[in-house]
Formats: structure tokens, sequence, C-alpha cells
């Protein structure tokens, strides 16, 4: 059974991969599964269809015969526990690689994600830069353990894993902000991720999409 994911069919993140069906893209990329993606416009993500596949509206969504899962972190959880590549097989390993998935989406993610929506929000504020600062700060205070956690290894738990897929989705949305590139040990972990073959079709795919949305 081919799997069926859904997207934007024009995507607000500009042609940057940061939309979270490039998660579930490159999770299925990494192992190797074929899958389908259905676009869906704005409109059509709050209409009873969709709603029945993701009650809050949004994309990604993941369907498999008669599985329907949504939210992301839980898509790739099951993807990487269907087939080999993403998870270890050493009991010890696999549970600390699914504890950086949690690290990433639980930990990391909500301060950085935070940080982008004042920018969106509140950058006309005359109390905007204090705000910011403090924003920063919240940030380097995940950042500055996660590099030292990492340290000169390639990946988080020794071979790369679901944990470190979604640890660099995270970080990409800082990618070439002043706060990433204060942690060179981070800045050359995403420039890792983002140098495999996986990776790189499953931007090229969702790229093809805002380029047609975009003609």
């Amino acid at each position: 059974m081919t799997p069926v994911i859904t997207a934007f069919e024009a995507s607000p993140d500009g042609g940057r991969g940061l939309a979270r069906d490039m998660r579930v893209r490159w999770a299925l990329e990494e192992v190797g599964q074929v899958y389908d993606v259905r676009l869906l416009s704005f409109a059509q993500m709050k209409e009873p269809a969709h709603l029945a596949l993701h009650p809050f509206g949004q994309i990604p969504t993941y369907e498999e015969g008669e599985l329907a899962l949504f939210e992301s972190g839980a898509i790739i959880l099951h993807i990487a526990g269907r087939h080999a590549g993403l998870l270890p097989v050493d009991a010890a390993a696999r549970a600390r690689a699914i504890n950086w998935m949690f690290a990433a989406l639980n930990t990391v993610e909500p301060p950085i994600l935070e940080r982008e929506m004042s920018g969106y929000t509140e950058r006309d504020k005359d109390w905007y830069g204090a705000r910011l600062a403090m924003l920063d700060d919240r940030v380097r205070a995940r950042l500055g353990p996660l590099a030292a956690r990492l340290g000169p290894g390639d990946w988080l738990e020794g071979a790369f894993s679901a944990g470190d897929l979604l640890m660099v989705s995270v970080l990409q949305r800082l990618k070439g902000s002043a706060l990433l590139d204060e942690y060179p040990a981070l800045t050359a972990y995403v420039a890792r991720a983002e140098a495999r073959p996986a990776f790189k079709r499953a931007f090229a795919a969702q790229r093809a999409v805002f380029e047609r949305s975009s003609r």
C-alpha cells in the first residue's frame, strides 16, 4: 500500500523546505518508501474531508490503508518503526534516538517558533527589541547544551536517526540567523544532514510544488 501524505498547494514557507510535510518526505526518502502527495489549498484544509484526518486543519497527514495519522513527529515515528534506517536495532540505542525526537519537538522547537512568530506579529512594537533579546537568550539556552552534547560527532547518537532528522528540521528555521552561526558545530550538523541524498530528493520534490504554485 503506497502511503499518501498531504502538503500545501501553495506553501507559505517561500520554498525553503520549512513546511512540516518536508520532514515526512525526508523520512520516506531515507527509508526508500514510495509515496503519493495530495496537495491542499488553505480552504480545503478546513473542509470536513481533511478535518476528519487532521482535527486542527493543518498539514501534514499520512494515510496508509485504513490508518490515518497527523502530527509530523508521530508520522515519522511510525515510518521509522515500520522501516529500517531511521532507528537503531539495539533497544537502548533506539530509545535514545526516540528521546531526541521528543527533545527536538518539545524542548528545542518551541522557543525557536516563539522567536519566529514574534518577528511576524510584534516587530512594529516599541518594545520588540527587548523582547527579541529575551527570546534569543531562550533559544541560546537550548542551542548551547545541544552543541555541547553533539560535540565533535556527526550525529547525536552514533548513526543518523529520526532524532537527527527532526532536530535538523527544527534548526533549519534558524538558518541564516546570527543565532545559529554562534554554534559552528550546529551549522556543520545542519549542513551534513542537508547533504544527504534523501534530504536533497525530499527538498527538490517540495521545492517543485512551490515553483509550480508561483508561476
